[in-house]
């Protein structure tokens, strides 16, 4: 591992400019503001209108699925799917409360394109279809023969990537030492300890050789390790990419590896009453997605920094987020529709045929003719907008009252 250079900031100075950081990030819009800010959400499912959602089955759900959170996935084998894939606020709840925050993604990301308040009916009616559609059990050509443009491009980008793209990516192209900078920073010398303990443990080592193609018994050694300022919502807790060599025979493509380390918090999503949930948030975060996104859950490892629960996975050069820029119409509409059927079979394979049943008469449309929304999901989403737009202003207001000192800050950093 590289020595320390003796930059480390003290975890107040670190925690006291992560704060700024995401402060100033999610204020650059809107569509930024939702997905930095699940408390908001979760305050609303405590509030009158967010009780009134329909109940479904008591299973694993995201607890903030956002648009932001679902992208391309790699198995341990080599298969790649879009899937869910951040799991710090899993927990055993309601279905509904993940449907209800991508609708509000999806409806945000669509009047930061301009599209009328016509396609965003339209979106919110593909939602509802293309969840119904996951519940119904139907086979998967139903959906994969209208793969939207974003899904279908970031699987072809996805496919065939190899370990020098990621590492030019993330780390500069490094083989060695991960470059400092604006996105590393030193850590602390106890967590520099604490990360080569971790790596001394069985579970993280057979996780890094668990990879089609790598020996399962072969040596891993840590090459470096930097506190990485990396997300939005989770900025201020624990975070460190960690650049490690596989030893062995291993093929050049196969030799390294960078991994992943976060801080696991007791989760804020509302879960079920008496959940049958591990106690710790590591080994929580794992389960959830073990059960919504077996791709990436099974390459997941629960440990302890400084007596801070994280979790570690290996980043794999097909794991993507997936963009969504400027939307058009057609798009939009497909992208949603895509993506529910995505967060339905994630909910669908925990459902016994019974309960996929249940839950679907109990969220289909009623009343309207010819509306194929479910007013309570149309109710929520115009709740929550009106909601985001007040804080998100709010927010904006806070810190051009604090302009000065930024820009101070900004200069002397």
């Amino acid at each position: 591992m590289s020595k320390n250079t003796g930059k480390a900031l003290s975890i107040g100075e670190r925690q006291r400019r992560l704060v700024r950081r995401r402060e100033r990030k999610m204020a650059k819009s809107p569509t930024n503001f939702v997905r930095g800010t699940p408390r908001q959400f979760y305050d609303w499912l405590e509030s009158g209108e967010g009780r009134d959602l329909p109940e479904g089955p008591a299973i694993w759900i995201c607890g903030d699925c956002h648009f932001g959170n679902l992208g391309p996935i790699a198995a341990p084998t080599g298969d790649i799917a879009i899937e869910p894939r951040d799991f710090d606020q899993a927990v055993i709840g309601n279905p509904a409360h993940d449907l209800v925050r991508l609708a509000l993604s999806l409806a945000t990301v669509a009047r930061g394109s301009d599209l009328s308040g016509l396609i965003i009916a339209a979106m919110l009616e593909e939602i509802a279809r293309g969840y119904d559609l996951a519940l119904a059990a139907r086979p998967r050509r139903a959906a994969s023969a209208h793969l939207p443009e974003a899904a279908r491009l970031a699987l072809h980008k996805a496919v065939g990537r190899k370990w020098r793209q990621l590492a030019r990516e993330r780390i500069g192209g490094a083989s060695k030492l991960i470059p400092r900078g604006k996105r590393f920073w030193d850590p602390l010398r106890s967590e520099r300890q604490a990360i080569e303990v971790l790596f001394r443990e069985d579970p993280v080592r057979a996780m890094v050789t668990s990879l089609r193609g790598r020996d399962d018994h072969a040596p891993v050694e840590v090459l470096d390790a930097a506190y990485w300022i990396k997300g939005c919502s989770s900025l201020g807790g624990l975070r460190f990419a960690v650049l490690v060599e596989i030893g062995g025979d291993e093929p050049d493509a196969l030799r390294h590896a960078l991994i992943d380390i976060k801080q696991a918090g007791p989760a804020a999503a509302p879960a079920q009453a008496n959940a049958p949930m591990p106690a710790s948030p590591g080994a929580r975060v794992i389960e959830g997605a073990r059960h919504l996104s077996p791709n990436v859950g099974k390459r997941m490892v629960a440990g302890h920094i400084d007596r801070r629960p994280v979790f570690a996975r290996e980043l794999m050069p097909q794991d993507l987020k997936l963009e969504v820029g400027g939307l058009d119409p057609a798009g939009a509409r497909g992208l949603a529709s895509y993506l529910a059927y995505v967060v339905g079979k994630a909910h669908a394979r925990q459902m016994s045929a019974a309960d996929r049943q249940a839950w679907r008469r109990l969220i289909q449309p009623r009343h309207l003719r010819g509306v194929q929304t479910p007013s309570w999901l149309w109710e929520s989403v115009i709740s929550l907008l009106a909601r985001y737009d007040r804080a998100y202003l709010e927010h904006c207001r806070m810190l051009a009252a604090e302009r000065p000192a930024l820009e101070g800050e900004q200069a002397a950093a």
